[in-house]
């Protein structure tokens, strides 16, 4: 679930404010949409050790409004295949286009990184590389390796795309081990074809579903305030306990610019907290459930 906010200077005494959007789009905003301001000591040391490796996070890529809270308690989800997605979803701020290149060495510079954080639970994930013939599973695979290799304790959840429903991609990444595998549903059915055009709603259930029947612990997310109903909302996650998924996020969207799709409305805390009591109550074994929440938010804390 990826959203935008402004570029802004690193400070060492970050602040509880607002996080403006593209001015073109500012609209006021609920009390309960806070974020913190990227900066701070850790934030410029781990920003710059990911810089000096040329490596992506898809905290930066999406600006995601707890990137500040993350980054200053040694966390970070580390985006590989490139910074250019093959796929031009209505919601995601990543660039679209083909890369034509695949970077071989990118797995060992992920697992060094992981390691010079010391970090307890390493999140991984990637855009859309559809024009690969396996979507790039080998290099989640070999991440995943380089993670194991330079820190044992780590445990690693992979963030993956549906590799165009390629069960051999899958299992190139399931034989790695991962101790979450995580792919989005990100939103209803109904909106698929405006939210995710290159998606397919029961691809998406059938990609956890192989997950599970090998043994894996499945996680999966969705954004509201896109135009979805309560109730459609409750039927996605009564698919999602159909073939027994573990852990669910939900969180607002927000618009990235004027040129993606628009907020329907600001979803309140209340109905937030009321989606974590009706999943806890369907069987998940977690649900994380806030305006703010987003797939790799706590994630460490779902192990």
């Amino acid at each position: 679930m990826e959203i935008i906010i402004q570029e802004i200077p690193a400070i060492h005494s970050p602040s509880d404010v607002v996080i403006p959007l593209d001015a073109s789009i500012v609209q006021r905003k609920p009390e309960w949409l806070k974020a913190r301001v990227p900066g701070g000591e850790n934030y410029s040391r781990l920003k710059n050790m990911i810089e000096e490796r040329k490596l992506h996070t898809v905290c930066e890529e999406a600006r995601c409004p707890n990137m500040g809270e993350c980054w200053n308690s040694g966390t970070a989800t580390f985006m590989i295949l490139g910074d250019t997605c093959t796929r031009s979803c209505g919601f995601c701020n990543v660039k679209t286009g083909k890369m034509h290149f695949v970077d071989e060495d990118e797995p060992r510079r992920v697992g060094e990184a992981v390691a010079l954080m010391n970090l307890r639970h390493a999140v991984i994930t990637s855009v859309n590389r559809d024009e690969l013939y396996d979507g790039g599973s080998h290099i989640f695979a070999g991440t995943i390796q380089e993670i194991r290799k330079r820190v044992s304790h780590c445990t690693v959840e992979v963030l993956i795309p549906d590799f165009m429903g390629s069960e051999e991609a899958l299992n190139v990444v399931l034989n790695a081990q991962p101790d979450i595998l995580n792919h989005n549903i990100e939103t209803v059915p109904r909106l698929y074809r405006t939210v995710r055009p290159q998606a397919h709603y029961h691809r998406t259930l059938e990609l956890l579903e192989r997950a599970k029947q090998k043994g894996f612990t499945t996680k999966t997310g969705i954004m509201v305030g896109l135009g979805e109903s309560s109730d459609e909302v409750i039927e996605v996650m009564a698919d999602l306990r159909a073939v027994d998924c573990d852990i669910f996020t939900i969180g607002q969207y927000l618009q990235p610019t004027k040129n993606h799709l628009p907020v329907e409305r600001y979803v309140h805390p209340d109905e937030f907290a009321m989606y974590r009591v009706r999943g806890m109550e369907m069987g998940f074994k977690h649900v994380q459930s806030s305006p703010l929440t987003r797939s790799s938010y706590h994630a460490e804390k779902l192990v």
